[in-house]
Protein backbone atom coordinates (compact mmCIF):
# COMPACT_ATOMS: atom_id res chain seq x y z
CA UNK A 1 0.00 0.00 0.00
CA UNK A 2 1.76 3.41 -0.66
CA UNK A 3 1.95 6.50 1.43
CA UNK A 4 -1.32 8.06 -0.18
CA UNK A 5 -3.53 4.82 0.57
CA UNK A 6 -2.00 4.82 4.02
CA UNK A 7 -3.35 8.55 4.19
CA UNK A 8 -6.63 8.00 2.58
CA UNK A 9 -6.78 4.58 5.81
CA UNK A 10 -5.88 6.96 8.36
CA UNK A 11 -8.47 9.98 7.28
CA UNK A 12 -11.67 7.45 6.88
CA UNK A 13 -10.65 5.23 9.47
CA UNK A 14 -10.75 8.67 11.83
CA UNK A 15 -14.55 9.56 10.15
CA UNK A 16 -15.34 6.29 11.37
CA UNK A 17 -14.90 6.71 14.93
CA UNK A 18 -15.74 10.62 14.88
CA UNK A 19 -19.29 9.61 12.83
CA UNK A 20 -20.08 7.33 15.74
CA UNK A 21 -20.21 9.97 18.63
CA UNK A 22 -24.21 11.41 17.99
CA UNK A 23 -22.94 14.71 18.89
CA UNK A 24 -21.00 14.89 15.63
CA UNK A 25 -21.79 18.34 14.08
CA UNK A 26 -18.76 18.54 11.09
CA UNK A 27 -21.17 17.48 8.34
CA UNK A 28 -19.91 19.77 5.67
CA UNK A 29 -16.23 18.93 6.25
CA UNK A 30 -16.80 15.36 6.05
CA UNK A 31 -19.21 15.65 2.84
CA UNK A 32 -16.14 18.38 1.27
CA UNK A 33 -13.50 14.78 2.39
CA UNK A 34 -15.89 12.42 0.56
CA UNK A 35 -16.06 14.39 -2.45
CA UNK A 36 -12.81 15.32 -2.70
CA UNK A 37 -12.12 11.79 -4.38
CA UNK A 38 -13.44 8.86 -5.47
CA UNK A 39 -10.98 6.99 -3.37
CA UNK A 40 -11.63 8.45 -0.09
CA UNK A 41 -15.46 7.20 -0.43
CA UNK A 42 -14.37 3.90 -1.44
CA UNK A 43 -12.29 3.42 1.94
CA UNK A 44 -15.21 5.82 4.11
CA UNK A 45 -17.84 2.26 3.32
CA UNK A 46 -15.21 -0.40 3.30
CA UNK A 47 -14.14 0.66 7.06
CA UNK A 48 -17.69 1.62 7.95
CA UNK A 49 -18.97 -1.83 6.89
CA UNK A 50 -16.41 -3.27 8.96
CA UNK A 51 -17.11 -1.34 11.81
CA UNK A 52 -20.53 -2.56 11.32
CA UNK A 53 -20.12 -5.81 10.90
CA UNK A 54 -17.58 -5.68 14.30
CA UNK A 55 -20.21 -3.93 16.19
CA UNK A 56 -22.67 -6.77 15.17
CA UNK A 57 -20.05 -9.21 16.74
CA UNK A 58 -19.87 -7.80 19.63
CA UNK A 59 -23.45 -7.67 20.30
CA UNK A 60 -23.91 -11.14 18.84
CA UNK A 61 -20.64 -12.35 21.53
CA UNK A 62 -22.65 -13.63 25.26
CA UNK A 63 -20.58 -11.66 28.27
CA UNK A 64 -17.83 -14.44 29.69
CA UNK A 65 -17.80 -14.11 33.57
CA UNK A 66 -15.68 -11.01 34.88
CA UNK A 67 -12.26 -11.34 35.71
CA UNK A 68 -10.65 -8.99 38.55
CA UNK A 69 -8.85 -6.29 36.91
CA UNK A 70 -4.69 -4.97 38.36
CA UNK A 71 -3.73 -1.93 36.43
CA UNK A 72 -0.42 -1.83 35.56
CA UNK A 73 1.48 1.13 35.06
CA UNK A 74 2.55 1.59 31.20
CA UNK A 75 6.10 1.63 30.15
CA UNK A 76 6.30 5.23 28.09
CA UNK A 77 7.15 5.28 25.09
CA UNK A 78 5.77 6.99 21.37
CA UNK A 79 3.05 5.63 19.60
CA UNK A 80 1.47 6.71 16.22
CA UNK A 81 -1.69 7.32 15.43
CA UNK A 82 -1.79 4.57 13.04
CA UNK A 83 -0.43 2.39 15.79
CA UNK A 84 -3.67 3.68 18.33
CA UNK A 85 -5.67 3.04 15.68
CA UNK A 86 -4.10 -0.60 15.21
CA UNK A 87 -3.77 -1.54 18.80
CA UNK A 88 -7.15 0.14 19.56
CA UNK A 89 -8.62 -2.39 16.86
CA UNK A 90 -6.81 -5.20 18.63
CA UNK A 91 -7.41 -4.63 22.11
CA UNK A 92 -11.54 -4.80 20.93
CA UNK A 93 -10.84 -7.91 18.97
CA UNK A 94 -8.83 -9.25 22.46
CA UNK A 95 -12.35 -8.25 24.08
CA UNK A 96 -14.25 -10.26 21.98
CA UNK A 97 -12.28 -13.29 22.63
CA UNK A 98 -11.55 -12.96 26.93
CA UNK A 99 -12.95 -10.23 28.43
CA UNK A 100 -16.56 -10.34 27.33
CA UNK A 101 -16.75 -7.02 27.23
CA UNK A 102 -20.01 -5.48 24.93
CA UNK A 103 -18.97 -2.16 22.82
CA UNK A 104 -21.28 0.23 23.35
CA UNK A 105 -23.47 0.80 20.32
CA UNK A 106 -25.01 4.32 19.65
CA UNK A 107 -28.44 4.54 20.63
CA UNK A 108 -30.80 6.44 17.88
CA UNK A 109 -29.27 9.81 17.00
CA UNK A 110 -30.91 13.16 15.48
CA UNK A 111 -29.17 14.38 12.36
CA UNK A 112 -30.98 18.04 12.40
CA UNK A 113 -30.70 21.04 9.69
CA UNK A 114 -30.69 24.81 10.17
CA UNK A 115 -33.52 26.49 7.91
CA UNK A 116 -31.71 27.24 4.55
CA UNK A 117 -28.94 24.34 5.57
CA UNK A 118 -28.33 21.63 3.45
CA UNK A 119 -26.51 18.95 4.05
CA UNK A 120 -25.93 15.38 3.27
CA UNK A 121 -25.47 12.40 4.99
CA UNK A 122 -23.53 9.11 3.28
CA UNK A 123 -24.03 5.80 4.89
CA UNK A 124 -22.19 2.51 5.44
CA UNK A 125 -24.32 0.79 2.72
CA UNK A 126 -23.13 3.86 0.02
CA UNK A 127 -27.05 5.06 0.46
CA UNK A 128 -27.23 8.66 0.31
CA UNK A 129 -29.35 10.93 2.19
CA UNK A 130 -29.99 14.95 0.87
CA UNK A 131 -31.15 16.99 3.51
CA UNK A 132 -33.06 20.11 2.93
CA UNK A 133 -33.26 23.21 5.35
CA UNK A 134 -35.60 22.74 8.64
CA UNK A 135 -35.13 19.10 8.59
CA UNK A 136 -34.79 16.74 11.61
CA UNK A 137 -34.12 12.92 10.78
CA UNK A 138 -33.66 10.13 12.86
CA UNK A 139 -31.22 7.46 12.50
CA UNK A 140 -29.98 4.09 14.27
CA UNK A 141 -26.18 2.19 14.32
CA UNK A 142 -28.07 -0.89 14.89
CA UNK A 143 -30.27 -0.44 12.49
CA UNK A 144 -28.48 1.15 9.46
CA UNK A 145 -31.09 0.31 6.73
CA UNK A 146 -34.05 2.33 8.27
CA UNK A 147 -34.52 6.00 8.57
CA UNK A 148 -37.27 8.65 9.92
CA UNK A 149 -38.18 11.88 8.99
CA UNK A 150 -39.63 14.24 11.62
CA UNK A 151 -40.04 16.89 9.77
CA UNK A 152 -38.60 18.99 6.80
CA UNK A 153 -37.41 17.30 3.63
CA UNK A 154 -35.28 14.65 2.78
CA UNK A 155 -34.19 13.21 -0.51
CA UNK A 156 -33.06 9.20 -0.30
CA UNK A 157 -30.81 7.75 -2.85
CA UNK A 158 -31.29 4.27 -2.07
CA UNK A 159 -28.56 1.09 -2.30
CA UNK A 160 -31.11 -1.67 -3.04
CA UNK A 161 -30.61 -4.79 -1.10
CA UNK A 162 -33.24 -7.25 -1.55
CA UNK A 163 -32.94 -8.95 1.62
CA UNK A 164 -32.87 -6.20 3.45
CA UNK A 165 -34.77 -3.24 1.58
CA UNK A 166 -34.80 0.45 3.29
CA UNK A 167 -37.05 1.32 4.68
CA UNK A 168 -38.53 4.90 6.05
CA UNK A 169 -40.68 6.25 8.26
CA UNK A 170 -42.75 9.70 8.18
CA UNK A 171 -45.91 10.70 9.99
CA UNK A 172 -46.90 7.06 11.29
CA UNK A 173 -46.38 5.42 7.82
CA UNK A 174 -43.53 3.15 6.77
CA UNK A 175 -42.07 3.37 2.43
CA UNK A 176 -40.09 0.41 1.59
CA UNK A 177 -37.58 1.23 -1.26
CA UNK A 178 -37.57 -1.35 -4.06
CA UNK A 179 -34.04 0.10 -5.99
CA UNK A 180 -35.31 3.54 -5.66
CA UNK A 181 -34.65 7.41 -5.33
CA UNK A 182 -37.46 9.52 -3.95
CA UNK A 183 -38.00 12.31 -1.96
CA UNK A 184 -39.99 12.98 1.26
CA UNK A 185 -41.61 15.70 2.76
CA UNK A 186 -43.10 15.89 6.36
CA UNK A 187 -44.58 19.58 6.98
CA UNK A 188 -48.18 21.31 8.06
CA UNK A 189 -49.44 17.59 9.41
CA UNK A 190 -48.94 15.68 6.21
CA UNK A 191 -46.39 13.57 4.37
CA UNK A 192 -45.32 14.15 0.85
CA UNK A 193 -43.55 11.21 -1.37
CA UNK A 194 -42.15 12.03 -4.91
CA UNK A 195 -40.54 8.93 -6.88
CA UNK A 196 -37.60 9.71 -9.58
CA UNK A 197 -36.11 5.93 -9.82
CA UNK A 198 -37.02 2.80 -8.89
CA UNK A 199 -40.02 2.37 -6.88
CA UNK A 200 -41.44 2.38 -3.11
CA UNK A 201 -44.19 1.09 -1.39
CA UNK A 202 -46.10 3.37 0.82
CA UNK A 203 -47.08 1.43 4.08
CA UNK A 204 -46.50 -2.04 2.97
CA UNK A 205 -47.81 -4.02 5.55
CA UNK A 206 -51.07 -1.77 5.45
CA UNK A 207 -52.46 0.11 1.84
CA UNK A 208 -49.11 -1.45 0.32
CA UNK A 209 -49.39 1.45 -2.70
CA UNK A 210 -46.97 0.91 -5.26
CA UNK A 211 -45.19 4.54 -6.84
CA UNK A 212 -43.02 4.14 -8.94
CA UNK A 213 -40.62 6.53 -10.96
CA UNK A 214 -42.85 9.44 -12.06
CA UNK A 215 -45.57 9.18 -8.84
CA UNK A 216 -46.12 11.56 -6.26
CA UNK A 217 -48.26 10.95 -3.31
CA UNK A 218 -49.88 13.04 -0.49
CA UNK A 219 -51.73 11.62 2.97
CA UNK A 220 -53.22 13.84 5.51
CA UNK A 221 -52.90 12.84 9.44
CA UNK A 222 -56.73 11.49 9.99
CA UNK A 223 -57.65 11.26 6.29
CA UNK A 224 -57.61 7.85 5.47
CA UNK A 225 -57.85 8.94 1.68
CA UNK A 226 -54.29 8.78 -0.16
CA UNK A 227 -53.68 11.49 -3.17
CA UNK A 228 -51.99 10.24 -5.82
CA UNK A 229 -50.77 12.18 -8.85
CA UNK A 230 -47.71 12.26 -11.52
CA UNK A 231 -44.77 13.97 -11.51
CA UNK A 232 -42.01 14.81 -14.13
CA UNK A 233 -39.38 12.84 -12.64
CA UNK A 234 -36.54 15.78 -13.33
CA UNK A 235 -38.63 17.76 -11.01
CA UNK A 236 -38.18 15.69 -7.43
CA UNK A 237 -36.16 17.42 -5.34
CA UNK A 238 -35.58 20.23 -7.35
CA UNK A 239 -35.06 21.83 -4.45
CA UNK A 240 -31.39 20.99 -4.43
CA UNK A 241 -30.80 23.10 -7.83
CA UNK A 242 -32.70 25.89 -6.30
CA UNK A 243 -36.07 24.91 -8.46
CA UNK A 244 -39.44 24.43 -6.92
CA UNK A 245 -42.22 22.89 -9.33
CA UNK A 246 -45.87 23.22 -8.34
CA UNK A 247 -49.11 22.20 -10.06
CA UNK A 248 -51.39 23.18 -8.23
CA UNK A 249 -50.52 23.29 -4.68
CA UNK A 250 -51.89 25.84 -2.51
CA UNK A 251 -49.55 28.42 -1.80
CA UNK A 252 -49.76 27.64 2.60
CA UNK A 253 -47.39 24.72 1.12
CA UNK A 254 -45.59 26.93 -1.04
CA UNK A 255 -44.68 29.48 1.73
CA UNK A 256 -43.21 26.61 4.20
CA UNK A 257 -41.45 25.17 1.23
CA UNK A 258 -39.59 28.57 0.62
CA UNK A 259 -39.01 28.98 4.00
CA UNK A 260 -37.75 25.57 4.15
CA UNK A 261 -35.11 26.40 1.53
CA UNK A 262 -34.20 30.07 2.59
CA UNK A 263 -33.68 30.04 5.74
CA UNK A 264 -37.28 31.93 6.96
CA UNK A 265 -39.97 31.11 8.91
CA UNK A 266 -42.61 32.20 5.74
CA UNK A 267 -46.33 31.83 5.72
CA UNK A 268 -49.19 32.15 3.89
CA UNK A 269 -52.09 34.47 5.13
CA UNK A 270 -55.44 33.03 5.65
CA UNK A 271 -56.79 34.89 2.46
CA UNK A 272 -54.38 33.25 0.34
CA UNK A 273 -53.35 30.40 2.04
CA UNK A 274 -55.56 28.14 -0.01
CA UNK A 275 -54.90 30.02 -3.62
CA UNK A 276 -53.55 27.37 -5.87
CA UNK A 277 -50.25 27.66 -7.56
CA UNK A 278 -48.82 26.55 -10.47
CA UNK A 279 -44.75 27.27 -12.33
CA UNK A 280 -41.86 27.13 -10.99
CA UNK A 281 -40.17 29.17 -8.14
CA UNK A 282 -36.59 30.00 -8.64
CA UNK A 283 -34.66 29.85 -5.31
CA UNK A 284 -31.60 32.22 -4.51
CA UNK A 285 -30.25 31.00 -0.90
CA UNK A 286 -27.59 33.71 -1.12
CA UNK A 287 -30.46 36.48 -2.10
CA UNK A 288 -33.32 35.94 0.32
CA UNK A 289 -34.77 39.70 -0.33
CA UNK A 290 -34.68 39.55 -3.84
CA UNK A 291 -36.38 35.92 -4.24
CA UNK A 292 -38.98 37.09 -1.76
CA UNK A 293 -39.42 40.14 -4.41
CA UNK A 294 -39.63 37.53 -7.49
CA UNK A 295 -41.99 35.19 -5.59
CA UNK A 296 -44.26 38.40 -4.62
CA UNK A 297 -44.40 38.87 -8.43
CA UNK A 298 -44.86 35.72 -9.92
CA UNK A 299 -47.73 34.90 -7.33
CA UNK A 300 -48.78 38.40 -7.34
CA UNK A 301 -48.98 38.67 -3.63
CA UNK A 302 -47.74 41.25 -0.65
CA UNK A 303 -44.64 40.06 1.20
CA UNK A 304 -44.56 42.11 5.30
CA UNK A 305 -42.34 41.45 7.51
CA UNK A 306 -43.98 40.48 11.35
CA UNK A 307 -41.17 40.57 13.77
CA UNK A 308 -39.76 37.37 13.12
CA UNK A 309 -42.07 35.93 10.62
CA UNK A 310 -42.94 36.49 6.34
CA UNK A 311 -45.78 36.40 5.66
CA UNK A 312 -47.65 36.64 1.96
CA UNK A 313 -50.85 38.58 1.60
CA UNK A 314 -53.02 39.29 -0.79
CA UNK A 315 -51.80 42.55 -2.64
CA UNK A 316 -53.85 45.83 -1.89
CA UNK A 317 -55.44 47.77 -4.56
Amino acid sequence: MTHSNHQIEDAALDWVIRLRDPAFDEWEAFETWLAADREHAEAYHALALADQDIGDLFESTPPAPAQPFRPVAPARRAITRRGWLGGAAAAALALVGGYGWLATRAAPYVVETAPGEQRTLALADGTRIDLNGGTRLTLDRNHPRSAGVERGEALFTVVHDAARPFTVSVGGATLKDVGTVFNVVRARQETRVAVSEGAVVYNPDAEAVQLPAGKALRARDGDTAIELSAIATDRVAGWREGRLAYDGAPMAEVAEDLGRNLGLDLRAAPDVAARPVRGVITVARNDRDGTLRSVASLLDVGVSRQGQTWVLTARRS
